[in-house]
């Protein structure tokens, strides 16, 4: 069991992650940088003014509070090479390499690494800046085949960078705005098949060879009720997922996570870390649509209150290239459900108002909610205010589905300030419990060939 962690991040994954390690056996304090007022209330847990995108500084404090474990929260970090540098300096860390990281910050890579590896995604094709005209060429296509479009800016948007086109019109209007300003030869705009059905996510904890499935969770990305309004970071998620029962998550493992593992491996660029899988139900089975490097926000605020058993000591072998061989596939969950609901500032997911006072957290705390704190800052004379576009995550729980919404929703519903936006209907209607899901198994997927885009991001078409 690691006795120190730094957990690095500042948003309501990064309180959650620190809460579930800091309860757990064996553990003396549990560092998060930067962290926030309201994380640094949890006990054994403490916060340091430190960069989380600083590797320099990131491995300062590693080494200065000596701690067994680094726990990388969001992706931008990864991105610019945090976990590089902690390993380099001989620190453990959970959390891919900058190269592995791709998987994330490219989503061109990711379809070519889904290619190679045999796993199921929808056809597209990646364009730079100068193929406008390739680009709208190929919205046309999917049209004439009956197929909508999927625009996905191809870098790092915090969750913002995917509309899904409701006609060839608007896809054909909105391909400039993906575009522009992104650089000669550098990937800029994928274009995917819009796949239909129910979405999910399953995240692992990966060695470099092994993954040990979490709790599968359902995030709801639009900012309205009945998925209306622009795409949103997250608004609400929940666990467990009665589409998707624990057989299925398996066979994702098996066909999805596996794959890419030996593929990353294959290429010299090892995953250890949180690999998340964001799929499609779809009526030939799950489809992947993306993939993550980090556990995802607000699903991990559902996900880790579920878990039924002590999560460090399994990072840390992670960590170590160490998972067990003979571990089950999916780790171990409390019985019950648990349904959390965003509260967002207004203006989001544009510019979102800051300064808000916020009232009614001990109300929500007396009724038994989680409240993980995202984008809120400690007030001078007590409580907090609003201070980011996500401000919190209200998690209800329950022996059901059912009853952890109803949880979630009282206590969401004491909780106030001015211009604040929320979702009322997460987990509100839930699909029936499915079939045994079928899910394609790994084939071999030949080169691509005959797509739009440089040879380094050429993906199936």
């Amino acid at each position: 069991m690691p006795a120190a962690l730094l957990v690095l991040g500042g948003g309501g994954r990064e309180h959650a992650l620190a809460w579930k390690l800091a309860s757990e056996p064996g553990v003396d304090e549990v560092l998060v940088a930067p962290g926030g007022a309201a994380i640094a209330r949890e006990a054994r847990v403490r916060t340091q003014p430190v960069e989380a995108l600083d590797p320099v500084a990131v491995v300062a404090l590693a080494r200065a509070a000596a701690v067994d474990l680094v726990v990388v929260g969001p992706e931008a970090p990864l991105s610019v090479g945090v976990a590089d540098a902690l390993r380099e300096a001989g620190v453990a860390v959970i959390g891919p390499d900058r190269a592995a990281a791709r998987l994330e910050t490219s989503k061109a890579f990711c379809h070519e690494v889904a290619a190679a590896a045999g796993v199921r995604m929808a056809r597209a094709r990646a364009f730079v800046e100068d193929e406008e005209g390739a680009a709208r060429d190929y919205v046309r296509e999917l049209a004439a085949a009956g197929a909508g479009a999927v625009l996905k800016a191809d870098g790092l948007a915090a969750g913002k960078g995917v509309i899904v086109t409701e006609s060839m019109g608007q896809a054909l209007d909105l391909v400039p705005s993906f575009l522009v300003g992104r650089g000669a030869g550098s990937p800029a705009l994928v274009i995917e098949e819009r796949l239909r059905g129910p979405e999910a996510s399953v995240i692992a904890v990966c060695d470099g060879e092994r993954a040990m499935a979490l709790p599968a969770a359902r995030d709801h990305k639009r900012l309205c009720d009945e998925d209306r309004g622009p795409n949103t970071g997250g608004m609400g998620a929940y666990s467990p997922l009665p589409d998707l029962d624990d057989a299925a998550v398996e066979a994702v493992l098996e066909t999805v996570h596996r794959p890419i593992l030996a593929e990353m491996s294959r290429r010299g660029s090892p995953f250890r870390g949180f690999l998340y899988a964001g799929l499609m139900l779809t009526a030939d089975g799950p489809a992947l649509l993306e993939c993550n490097v980090r556990l995802g926000d607000p699903e991990a605020q559902v996900i880790l209150p579920r878990l039924a058993g002590p999560l460090g000591p399994l990072l840390l072998a992670a960590a170590r290239g160490e998972l067990p061989a003979g571990a089950p596939a999916l780790l171990p969950a409390l019985p019950g459900a648990a349904v959390g609901v965003v509260l967002a500032a207004k203006g989001y997911p544009g510019d979102p108002r800051r300064g808000d006072p916020i009232e009614g957290l001990d109300e929500a705390a007396a009724l038994g909610a989680l409240v993980f704190h995202a984008g809120t800052v400690g007030r001078p004379g007590g409580g907090f205010g609003t201070n980011g576009g996500r401000v919190l995550t209200v998690v209800g729980r329950g022996d059901d589905l059912a009853s952890a919404r109803t949880a979630a929703e009282a206590a969401a519903n004491v909780i106030r300030w001015d211009g604040l936006q929320r979702r009322h209907d997460i987990a509100a209607d839930l699909p029936e419990a499915a079939a045994p899901t079928s899910v394609p198994a790994p084939t071999s997927v030949p080169a691509p060939a005959g797509v739009v885009g440089p040879a380094s991001t050429r993906i199936p078409a």
